[in-house]
Parts: C-alpha cells; structure tokens; sequence
C-alpha cells in the first residue's frame, strides 16, 4: 500500500544519502552495494526523491553513472 511503500523509500533514501554523505562521488553500483539495498527499483527511486529535492548530482565518467550530494 501506498503508506507503507512510502515509509520504505524514506528508508531507502536515507540510506543512500548518509552512504553518499561519508563517500563523497560514487558509482551508481558502489551506492547499491553500500545501502544493500537490494532491488536496483528502490535506489533509483530514492535517487529520484533526492534529486526532485536538488541534493543529488549525477555526472557519467567513461560510461559508468556516478552521484554525489550538492
């Protein structure tokens, strides 16, 4: 339901931004192993949540997608 799928993406998304908070740019594949979250649905719709804020940058570096905080 829509509550609880809710509750889960703040979940989601404060994992990803204490992980980028300690780790500075990361690749979008370093992110998922440090949050362990493990459905790549969930990280980038935390990485939407966040960028719809303006916390998050993304940059691609030879073909591989990296983010960071603002």
């Amino acid at each position: 339901d829509l509550v609880r799928s809710r509750g889960l993406g703040d979940v989601y998304k404060r994992q990803v931004w204490n992980v980028l908070n300690e780790g500075g740019k990361m690749s979008f594949k370093a992110v998922k192993k440090a949050t362990k979250i493990k459905a790549e649905k969930d990280m980038y719709a935390a990485f939407g949540w966040l960028a719809k804020e303006g916390k998050l940058a993304f940059e691609e570096i030879e073909g591989e997608m990296y983010v960071s905080l603002v």
